[in-house]
């Protein structure tokens, strides 16, 4: 398949199905891809980019086992472990973040669903922050009800992550405690309900790349409005410790295949960052739109929300939030 060719058709309104084959684009040239996608963002996403950050609400204990995860409780990490940060220091983030020019912000919870009176404390900053702040709100908080999930809504939470990880087929490679089609199930209920479906995965975990289209497929079939993709970086007392990062050109592949199969959604860059040159200058070249930016949630970021929207700024993309324009 020529590639500047399959890049009008979807420019067209061709979308990628499973069955096809796609064994192309894993030997095309890297440059013409980059572009063709760069070309799909533009079209379909335009120069907004949408900027995202997060607080780690609650950290450590998990029971699953996930095993990229610095916050299972399987694993030997350094890892802080803390229960539900205070309402007042939480919305103190946001108000930082909404003053710096980030368009949504997100509480992060470890561990498979929140709960009891820790998810009541999350309605209640979250209640508070819908009513002193204009940033968009998001939550990551696992596998919620339908129920918790309305509430997050009427709590004024317009966007919910929950990320796949992998493919369906490499999934009981990376976890056993919960299931692939259970985080497909809570996927479906999110579009059901209208909220924004924020859901990726990770690269560089030992899936092959047809595991990463099939995963680009799958998010596509889900119609994910953001997808976050993260770069392992590999976490000292995990069962990845010892995988080797991913190269730059590895990443912008990938980047630039989700783009193909995703060519309206948001793709995010996420963890591993620091692997990419300039924090992330070519991916957004390469159909990159999105960015989470500021703290991290468990590896450390070389960017700040202030060097991220000048590399950005630079580029020519729009990083003003609505709710300053």
């Amino acid at each position: 398949m020529d590639i500047k060719t399959l890049t009008q058709e979807i420019l067209d309104g061709r979308r990628l199905q499973r069955g096809e084959d796609f064994s192309f684009f894993l030997d095309c040239d890297l440059d013409e891809l980059c572009k063709g996608a760069d070309a799909i963002r533009e079209k379909f996403v335009g120069d907004k980019v949408d900027l995202c950050s997060i607080i780690n609400g609650r950290s450590g204990r998990c029971p699953e086992n996930c095993k990229f995860c610095a916050q299972s409780a399987h694993h030997h990490t350094n890892c802080e472990v803390y229960d539900f940060l205070p309402e007042d220091q939480i919305v103190e983030a946001c108000k930082f973040n909404e003053s710096q020019g980030v368009d949504r912000f997100s509480i992060v919870t470890a561990g498979k669903a929140l709960t009891g009176e820790e998810f009541e404390k999350a309605i209640s900053a979250y209640e508070r922050m819908h009513a002193e702040c204009k940033i968009d709100l998001c939550a990551s908080m696992g596998f919620l009800t339908e129920e918790q999930l309305k509430r997050l809504q009427a709590a004024g939470v317009s966007s919910y992550h929950h990320n796949i990880e992998t493919s369906r087929r490499n999934f009981p490679n990376v976890c056993t405690t919960h299931t692939y089609d259970q985080k497909i199930e809570t996927l479906k209920v999110l579009k059901k309900i209208g909220m924004y479906v924020c859901s990726g995965g990770i690269i560089g975990m030992g899936e092959t790349w047809e595991d990463r289209i099939d995963m680009a497929l799958s998010l596509s079939e889900v119609e994910a409005d953001s997808i976050p993709l993260n770069s392992l970086m590999p976490i000292k007392g995990t069962p990845y410790e010892d995988l080797a990062p991913l190269t730059e050109d590895e990443i912008l592949r990938t980047i630039a295949i989700f783009r193909f199969f995703n060519p309206k959604a948001d793709i995010r860059l996420a963890a591993g960052r620091a692997l990419l040159t300039n924090d992330g200058e070519k991916a957004f070249q390469s159909g990159a739109s999105a960015t989470i930016t500021g703290d991290m949630l468990t590896t450390v970021a070389c960017a700040t929300i202030k060097s991220d929207k000048a590399m950005l700024e630079a580029l020519g993309r729009d990083v003003t939030p609505d709710y300053l324009k």
